[in-house]
């Protein structure tokens, strides 16, 4: 079985900037690595999770620190007429960089911050809608793991092509912007429990599904020169949120063969 290797070696500087606020580069010392290794039967890539360009900032404390990825999917994926959701960790990027955009976060008027763990509100909070994120629409969680919410204009400011990444069940992602729209559309009117006030995305359940309104089904994808993929938008949910393959057991532990931790570090937005 023939094996293709390609290796990039990713580096980058780091600016003088007058603070405050400065982004700061990844970790200190660290250059990004990613591998994608892929024979006839699964693609894997595996990372340092350590970032291109700048990230942050975020809350005191809140750092991306080196991780140890190693994410493998189907290269050969087939529709399997289902549909599989909740799946912790939606693709990688070809950078290396996890595609994590839901949260494990919800409303609760008893918390001081507005939101905990407890779900019993039934209103999950919105990533891109309710935390803070760097200027790459991403941050870290509690174990320092720098992951996307939202279109990173960095990365796919510079592709060749249209390819992003691949998803968990290892359909290709591609971006190309306003040519591919979501079909998940904001309720109208106001919220009839919970936080109450108007649907404005800050948590999951202000969307619903508008089969016909974008040019995507509800997973995000779509066809794509006689193929089914998936699609990276501007709009939620900016990346599947649920897969028509089969989803490999990497992305359901949440960072690579480790459990997931809380996105401690970021607060609601004002």
């Amino acid at each position: 079985m023939k094996t293709l290797i390609t290796t990039l070696a990713l580096t980058f500087l780091s600016a003088c900037a007058d603070p405050p606020p400065v982004p700061v580069t990844a970790v200190d010392g660290i250059q990004p690595s990613v591998q994608t290794t892929a024979d006839e039967d699964q693609r894997c890539i595996t990372s340092d999770g350590v970032p291109d360009h700048p990230t942050g900032p975020w809350r005191a404390g809140a750092t991306v620190e080196e991780q140890d990825h190693s994410f493998c999917m189907d290269a050969t994926p087939e529709r399997t007429g289902t549909t599989t959701r909740g799946v912790p960790v939606s693709g990688v990027t070809l950078t290396g960089i996890p595609l994590r955009p839901g949260t494990a976060e919800y409303y609760d008027a008893s918390s001081e911050r507005g939101y905990s763990r407890d779900p019993s509100s039934g209103w999950n909070v919105e990533g891109m809608g309710g935390l803070i994120m760097d200027a790459q629409n991403a941050h870290v969680d509690g174990g320092g793991m720098y992951h996307y919410h939202g279109i990173p204009s960095a990365v796919v400011g510079e592709l060749d092509g249209t390819l992003f990444g691949y998803a968990a069940d290892g359909f290709e992602i591609h971006y190309v912007g306003s040519d591919a729209q979501s079909s998940w559309q904001l309720k109208a009117g106001e919220r009839a429990s919970g936080p109450g006030g108007v649907h404005d995305g800050t948590y999951v359940q202000d969307y619903e599904f508008v089969e016909g309104s974008g040019t995507l089904d509800e997973c995000n994808g779509g066809m794509l020169d006689g193929r089914y993929v998936y699609f990276a938008t501007d709009t939620y949910p900016f990346f599947p949120r649920c897969f028509k393959g089969t989803v490999s057991d990497d992305f359901t532990g949440g960072r690579g063969e480790r459990p997931p931790q809380g996105d401690a570090g970021p607060i609601p937005a004002p």
